[in-house]
């Protein structure tokens, strides 16, 4: 599962979220720590409204919640849904047995078993392929997302002068 803080890294560069069934979220209010929710058509359902998109929880007595603004929640995007995300910049994914103990590459994420995951990724034109490794699949895929978004964020910025 996406480690939390990359989930919000994620958010707070623009990634935004449209509820669909499977998606995992946590709800960023205390009380909630450590509880990760799944969108079922069952028990936990999206509902549009003009205002904003709820989480309705449905049929949940033991649970002190009704509804819950998406808003208020956070997203923990699936490892195929980040390499959705990443489209045709995506060139691969890679896992690697690495001598350097807790290794890990980007932000020092190793888990210390040695087993890294690789994210390659080529931006349009680019001559080069950027690599971004972490001990989880998801974090690596995150790691190349935040990196994807930076790019585009400032290729906007360039266009715009």
């Amino acid at each position: 599962m996406l480690d939390h803080a990359l989930a919000r890294r994620l958010r707070d560069a623009g990634l935004r979220w449209h509820p669909r069934t499977g998606d995992r979220f946590v709800i960023e209010t205390p009380g909630f720590d450590g509880d990760v929710f799944t969108l079922s058509d069952m028990t936990i359902e999206a509902h549009e409204y003009p205002t904003g998109t709820v989480l309705g929880f449905n049929g949940t007595t033991e649970w002190a919640l009704d509804s819950v603004a998406a808003d208020d929640s956070l997203w923990l995007p699936r490892e195929d849904q980040l390499r959705d995300l990443l489209g045709p910049v995506f060139r691969g994914l890679t896992r690697h047995v690495d001598d350097d103990e807790g290794g890990g590459g980007e932000g020092g994420d190793g888990d210390g078993d040695g087993t890294v995951y690789e994210v390659a990724t080529r931006s349009t034109g680019a001559a080069t392929v950027d690599r971004h490794r972490a001990s989880r699949a998801e974090d690596a895929y995150a790691h190349a997302l935040l990196s994807y978004i930076d790019a585009s964020l400032r290729l906007d910025e360039a266009d715009a002068r």
